[in-house]
């Protein structure tokens, strides 16, 4: 049986995806009252599955007339790979090497086999380090290949 995480995310995606513009404005108390959740769970559900990683872009404004503003990023835009890096940062997760590498996959930019060596890279067996040099040897390496990626 699936979550109450995994049924927002289903539905917000699914409205995103009927989305002509790509971009979606939700009402936090109003997803939140559809599937009778408390307005944290929605934010959880934006924070962790909503990722400029995983290709999207969320925006809020709080208070009266706030609104949540979720738009899926085009990885074939032309300032995506600058999203891109500023999202690597200096350090980067085993977890968020892999949500980048996946996004990258399902754009198309990258093959399977591609994706599954660059994952197996990625791994904290591989770079077997303490963290932060782990986190930031990582973050090198995903940026080297960004960057290659992207020139072609």
């Amino acid at each position: 049986m699936r979550n109450i995480s995994d049924i927002i995310e289903q539905h917000l995606k699914a409205i995103l995806n009927a989305s002509k513009s790509g971009i979606v404005e939700i009402q936090r108390s109003e997803i939140a009252e559809l599937f009778q959740c408390v307005p944290s769970q929605i934010n959880y559900v934006l924070n962790t599955r909503f990722t400029v990683a995983k290709g999207y872009y969320v925006e809020s404004k709080r208070g009266g007339g706030g609104y949540i503003r979720i738009r899926k990023l085009d990885l074939h835009g032309k300032h995506i790979h600058q999203t891109i890096l500023d999202e690597v940062g200096e350090t980067v997760t085993q977890k968020q090497a892999e949500d980048i590498i996946g996004r990258l996959y399902e754009a198309g930019l990258l093959s399977a086999r591609e994706a599954t060596i660059l994952i197996s890279i990625m791994d904290r067996d591989v770079l077997n380090l303490q963290i932060p040099f782990r986190d930031e040897l990582r973050s090198r390496i995903l940026n080297a290949m960004i960057v290659a990626l992207l020139r072609h």
